[in-house]
């Protein structure tokens, strides 16, 4: 987890509840949450982070994805919640395009590239639920033998796990030679916020071919639909570091255009605003539903 903001203060929901705080902006970062915060009053916000069919797999759900779409929509309306979602893919999948805010990386956050250890990274959770979002055969195809460190909450593989803490994680980008990002262009963007990260740290990227990549292939990174030929372009960056590093600093500036905090924080407070204002456009017997 990364460190607690130093404005920022941690409260349970249930202490919410019962001192009836009132707030600028409720943000939730899931469906789940949405529903938890539903006796709260005041505006809201819901960010969407996954696709409509890459989340229904993951949690192997038996409701049709259209149910669920319908019932988010009729939910959203009724309590006056305002959705923005983290990519056009994942607006559209969910029906709601009109606000998308994509994610940011601050490059200074990050300690200076090394790539003193020639191994590869990939940093993902519950790959065992996800292994057609994540193309993990695919994956496994372009990797498998390879020094490869896998990092995330994964109980069923043995020897993985998540990182100590922010300072071990940014330790960890720092010292390895690339990263990698596989994903289904149906399912999932050409990169997530890991890596982001990872590309803010100074590291390549590596991956499939996908339309929403932010990977300049030879630039950046290596990009390829043949396991084989992605297998090739790992052992060269793990041969040579000077190679990763020119791509790494190529990757860093690609994050510093295109996926700034300024911009973020700009195009988030917007959303907030919305959020705010759709509030204050319900009724008050509008807002008993929430009770």
């Amino acid at each position: 987890m990364r460190p607690k903001p130093p404005n920022a203060r941690i409260v349970r929901l249930d202490e919410v509840v019962d001192h009836n705080d009132r707030y600028d902006c409720i943000i939730a970062q899931n469906i789940t949450d949405l529903l938890d915060a539903k006796a709260l009053l005041g505006p809201r916000l819901l960010v969407l982070h996954e696709t409509l069919h890459g989340a229904t797999l993951e949690q192997d759900s038996v409701t049709p994805p259209a149910e669920i779409k319908r019932a988010l929509e009729r939910f959203v309306r009724l309590t006056h919640t305002h959705v923005v979602a983290v990519s056009t893919l994942k607006g559209r999948s969910w029906g709601f395009e009109n606000d998308v805010v994509t994610l940011s990386a601050d490059p200074s956050d990050y300690l200076p590239w090394k790539g003193d250890v020639a191994r590869g990274l990939r940093v993902a959770n519950h790959i065992e639920r996800r292994p057609r979002v994540l193309l993990w055969e695919f994956h496994r195809k372009a990797f498998d033998g390879l020094p490869i460190t896998l990092v995330g909450h994964n109980p069923s593989m043995g020897g993985v796990k998540p990182s100590a803490g922010w300072a071990d994680l940014k330790e960890t980008l720092s010292r390895h030679r690339f990263y990698i990002h596989t994903a289904d262009p149906q399912l999932e963007d050409g990169y997530n916020m890991a890596t982001l990260e990872a590309m803010a740290a100074g590291l390549p990227v590596l991956g499939n071919k996908h339309p929403t990549s932010p990977i300049e292939h030879g630039v950046s990174g290596f990009v390829s639909n043949d396991p084989t030929e992605l297998r090739g372009f790992a052992e060269r960056l793990l041969a040579d570091r000077e190679l990763a590093q020119a791509m790494g600093q190529a990757a860093r500036e690609t994050v510093r255009k295109r996926f700034s905090i300024e911009r973020f924080a700009r195009d988030f407070g917007r959303s907030i605003e919305l959020a705010r204002q759709e509030w204050q456009a319900s009724t008050p017997h509008e807002e008993s539903i929430l009770a």
